[in-house]
């Protein structure tokens, strides 16, 4: 069995180092901004998870073979089903968590389409930009900002383009299949943010608290 270490070249340990450093950074802000110390069991598991992210966007970016990256990446993604378990099952949710969590997925799910576009092409790196876009549209148009329902329907489409890019990255599938079942992940994708923008256009249109539960 190859020694894990010799997967990495000098680009990819210095994306992990780069990655240690600015995780780190960020970390420590928010923790002092939440004032979440000591972080909570499932908070712990997100960190496992986040450190499993790092490793996955070095494997990216040394653009060596596949497997290793989809080995892990697939645990990360098992470890993120597993911290709201543990986060219901200790009662510790939090909106620390819970952003924590979702900043997690979506840098996993940002790696993960930049080594899928190397194969189905550039269009797919819009499902990895899609957070951070929206994220830069909300520095523009603070109404983007207001807070979201609890939505089953967004959480189902989040946690599908993490599996979906995972399998296309295995090459399991067929490239014209892939390019079918991820097309169908990006266009849920932009039904489940356009849905939420016109939904907080319509809470800023009819003020404070107008914000209804979706579904």
């Amino acid at each position: 069995m190859a020694d894990p270490a010799s997967w990495l070249g000098p680009r990819g340990w210095g994306v992990a180092g780069l990655y240690a450093v600015l995780v780190t950074v960020a970390l420590v802000v928010a923790v002092r901004r939440h004032e979440r110390w000591p972080m909570g069991p499932a908070d712990l598991v997100t960190l496992v998870r986040v450190g499993l992210i790092g490793v996955v966007t070095a494997l990216v970016a040394e653009g060596g073979p596949a497997g290793p990256m989809v080995a892990v990446a697939a645990l990360a993604l098992v470890l993120d089903w597993v911290d709201g378990l543990v986060a219901r099952g200790t009662r510790t949710e939090s909106d620390f968590g819970a952003r924590f969590d979702m900043e997690a997925d979506a840098f996993l799910i940002l790696a993960l389409s930049v080594y899928v576009s190397g194969v189905l092409g550039p269009w797919v790196l819009a499902i990895g930009a899609m957070r951070y876009l929206f994220w830069a549209a909300a520095r523009a148009a603070p109404w983007l900002r207001g807070p979201l329902p609890p939505s089953a329907a967004r959480k189902a489409v989040a946690a599908a383009q993490g599996i979906v890019l995972t399998v296309a990255a295995s090459g399991v599938l067929p490239r014209p299949v892939g390019a079918v079942v991820v097309g169908l992940a990006l266009v849920a994708l932009l039904w489940s943010f356009g849905r939420d923008v016109v939904g907080l256009w319509r809470a800023r249109a009819l003020g404070p608290g107008s914000v209804k539960r979706k579904r």
